[in-house]
């Protein structure tokens, strides 16, 4: 089913009951509420997503019975007065259908002459629903705001509040408390006081009359009667009726508030990588929440159903590939909170905390690369950059007694590589849009042009640069996207022979006859990224890279000894794999496509699931012993104020695990046998070399089509080039129509994407569902196909 979107109509005020432990008054709370506005001549409605128990004490029976006309209606009822996950273990009721069927319930009523609209949980915050999960969880998509039923009795302050923390924990916002007054527990003052100071209401309310004796031949009746007298009463005290008005003035500030975001935040924010001018408030996308792989967005997309003021908008840049593990991830939460309570900041200069300690040590396993024994913590990849090209260029120095003072010393790359906005790393790009106007950036390197992978009517193909054909051969095609990584195989063709022949010519040209030093290899191993998605031929990679390595001679000709290289040979070898790293190809690092161990590696983006900024710097013990002196000045003087945060170092560590804990125990078996060679040929092996979460199928469906020149996929990446006459790149245009097309979207869900100029991508999270995935390629098919 599809994904429901958080709920906010215009017509509808609709809330969800939660209680601070099981037995606390919910439904008589909700009886209230329901009475005071149908008492108002508004319609109320009341919906029990799941129930347990006998009909006759169903709390929609209770409702009917004494709600004044409210109307009701539960979706699952089982007659075992049970928890729901036991109930319902018989019948199979998915979470998301769960969740959806309630979205549409209150949709149809906003369409209708229904006001107000409560709906019920079962037991306490954290009770399971009918699949185990927490309802806390189980119900975030809707973000419904939360009338908060307190506990009374004795223990019931500490409930009260624990309830209220995990709810906030999970993004949802809190309206209003109410609870019954217990003159001896004296519950409700101290909680009144608490929920004041958060500037939430609470409401007590007297405690309903209790049940006659079951030996009262009349009890049902005594019982009925006293029950429509306290409801008669309670549901016209003026506080309940000033907090009725309150929930009805905070859902219309709701919606004008999100209806003004776009306009102020033309008048007020610079954004990154726009050209403001031209721009109007309906471009920029208003986003209430984020959950899964999904915004909640704001007057976006179709305009058939005008009840539905927010929308499911699926991220598909990842947020700008940061995404990993769903947006609002309540584990990652939780971790957060813990490393915030434990820690806050701590200052990293000569001390050390835990969850930086544990960081370090995890991801060494991870990466699992004998040469690299230290890390160095920064906040993103662009200054994770900075410090690795520092610690190359003065590796390379030290090495060939180079002064880099007196001399420029460059570094080696690839065409349309980024590496970050820093001014350092600016320089180890060629000229391009995103540095030429910069006024400082001067372009230290050569960037070699290289072979590039895609698939093109239905066949992967490597298609050389036309002004290289001579040099490195014709265009290939290859019979799967595995064979292109099969470089053991590939490595003793006439191709590895041609693409080793071409990198040592040109270096030995560049330094021989040119007389350019350069003290680094920097690659985004496989994908280049900001760059316009460029899948690199991996055999280009791994050849340039074995030259680096296996010719030192070629960087110093005219030293007559310079210093023993224990680790690394010819230059440091530096892997930019802040976009590529960590799963996003579907491996733990992109530098195993290439059966390479780097010098020198950066991770961040992935590192934390998409929840907090960090990065990571990992070194070989030789480049870390270049800083050895006894100078201070010699050391490797970087650092902001918030290296190893602990709060991201915390959430590093168990986003980490999680992914492990993924890659180890299937959850990505469904895509991996899509993408198996078995799966074409019944001989074949059952692991691909490479795999993806987007369908075989859609690729070869793309490739085909009028308008696409190209496409390609590898772990969550979809890249989709446009034909373009005026020949692409980043300041293209032809990618703007499919852009606008899924920005409409279908049903039941529209897209937020990225282009870089002729090229649409799309990225998926780790935790992203198949069945979401089926429906974005539908999308994308009706679009281009």
């Amino acid at each position: 089913m599809a994904p429901a979107g958080a709920g906010l109509w215009r017509t509808l005020r609709a809330h969800q009951v939660y209680g601070a432990n099981t037995d606390v008054g919910k439904t008589i709370v909700s009886t209230v509420l329901c009475n005071a506005v149908q008492r108002q001549k508004q319609r109320a409605a009341f919906l029990k997503p799941v129930s347990t128990g006998s009909l006759d004490e169903a709390d929609d029976r209770h409702l009917k019975r004494y709600g004044a006309g409210t109307l009701t209606k539960c979706l699952y009822q089982f007659d075992e007065p049970v928890s729901p996950h036991i109930a319902a273990k018989e019948k199979s009721i998915q979470d998301d259908d769960l969740v959806a069927s309630i979205h549409k319930t209150l949709s149809d009523w906003a369409r209708t002459d229904i006001d107000f609209a409560l709906v019920e949980t079962a037991g306490g915050v954290h009770s399971p629903g009918p699949n185990g999960n927490s309802q806390a969880d189980l119900y975030r998509p809707l973000r419904l705001p939360i009338v908060l039923v307190a506990d009374s009795r004795l223990g019931g302050i500490s409930s009260s509040i624990s309830a209220y923390e995990s709810l906030l924990l999970r993004g949802y916002d809190i309206q209003s408390v109410l609870l019954f007054r217990d003159e001896y527990y004296q519950n409700h003052e101290y909680l009144g006081n608490f929920f004041r100071n958060k500037s939430i209401p609470l409401v007590p309310l007297p405690a309903p009359p209790a049940k006659p004796s079951q030996t009262d031949a009349n009890s049902q009746a005594r019982d009925e009667e006293a029950m429509s007298a306290y409801y008669q009463q309670v549901s016209q005290e003026s506080d309940i009726l000033r907090l009725l008005e309150e929930m009805n003035v905070k859902n219309t500030k709701r919606i004008e508030h999100l209806e003004e975001m776009a306009g102020r935040a033309q008048d007020l924010i610079w954004y990154p990588f726009t050209q403001h001018q031209g721009m109007r408030p309906k471009d920029i996308t208003v986003i209430d929440s984020a959950h899964g792989d999904y915004f909640q967005t704001f007057g976006s997309g179709r305009t058939d159903n005008p009840d539905s003021e927010l929308r499911p908008t699926f991220d598909g840049s990842a947020s700008w590939w940061t995404q990993g593990l769903g947006h609002g991830n309540p584990e990652l939460s939780l971790s957060a909170a813990y490393a915030a309570g434990r820690y806050g900041h701590v200052m990293f200069a000569g001390t050390v905390h835990e969850p930086a300690l544990l960081l370090a040590d995890n991801l060494l396993k991870t990466l699992d690369n004998p040469r690299f024994t230290k890390v160095f913590y920064t906040d993103n990849g662009s200054t994770g950059m900075e410090v690795a090209i520092k610690m190359g260029l003065r590796a390379s120095c030290d090495r060939y007694d180079w002064d880099a003072t007196q001399e420029q010393i460059s570094i080696l790359g690839l065409k349309g590589s980024y590496h970050g906005d820093t001014i350092g790393v600016m320089d180890c790009a060629e000229p391009s849009t995103y540095n030429q106007k910069v006024e400082w950036y001067r372009g230290r390197g050569h960037w070699f042009d290289f072979p590039l992978v895609k698939m093109v009517d239905g066949t992967w193909k490597i298609e050389v640069p036309a002004e290289l054909k001579a040099e490195l051969g014709p265009d290939a095609e290859f019979g799967s996207l595995g064979s292109v990584f099969d470089l053991n195989t590939r490595l003793n063709t006439e191709a590895g022979q041609r693409y080793k022949k071409y990198i040592r010519k040109t270096i030995e040209d560049l330094v021989q006859r040119h007389g350019m030093k350069f003290g680094a290899l920097i690659l985004e191993p496989v994908i280049l990224g900001a760059g316009g998605m460029l899948f690199c031929d991996p055999l280009f990679q791994r050849c340039l890279t074995d030259v680096v390595r296996d010719h030192p001679e070629l960087f110093s000709p005219n030293a007559s000894s310079p210093k023993a290289a224990p680790s690394w040979s010819g230059l440091p070898v530096i892997f930019d794999e802040v976009f590529t790293g960590l799963y996003r190809l579907g491996r733990p690092t992109s530098a195993s496509f290439l059966d390479v161990h780097p010098d020198i590696a950066v991770n961040a983006k992935l590192l934390t699931g998409g929840l907090i900024p960090l990065c990571a710097t990992v070194a070989s013990q030789e480049i870390f012993d270049t800083f050895s002196s006894p100078e201070k000045s010699d050391a490797l003087l970087h650092g902001h104020s918030y290296t190893a945060h602990a709060v991201g170092c915390t959430v590093a560590v168990d986003s980490l695990k999680t992914m492990s804990d993924m890659d180890g125990n299937g959850s990505w078996d469904q895509f991996k046998t899509d993408w198996s060679p078995k799966a074409a040929d019944p001989a074949g092996s059952s692991t691909p070399e490479a795999w993806s979460v987007w369908s075989q199928r859609l690729l070869q469906d793309l490739s085909c089509a009028e308008s696409v020149e190209s496409v390609f996929a590898i772990g969550t990446v979809l890249s989709i080039s446009l034909r373009d006459a005026q020949g692409g790149g980043y300041t293209s245009n032809a990618a703007k129509g499919l852009q606008q097309r899924l920005a409409i979207g279908g049903d039941q869900f529209n897209v937020h994407s990225r282009v870089l100029g002729n090229v649409l991508y799309l990225m998926s999270s780790l935790t992203s569902k198949p069945e979401s995935l089926r429906e974005m390629e539908s999308m994308l098919r009706a679009s281009l196909v």
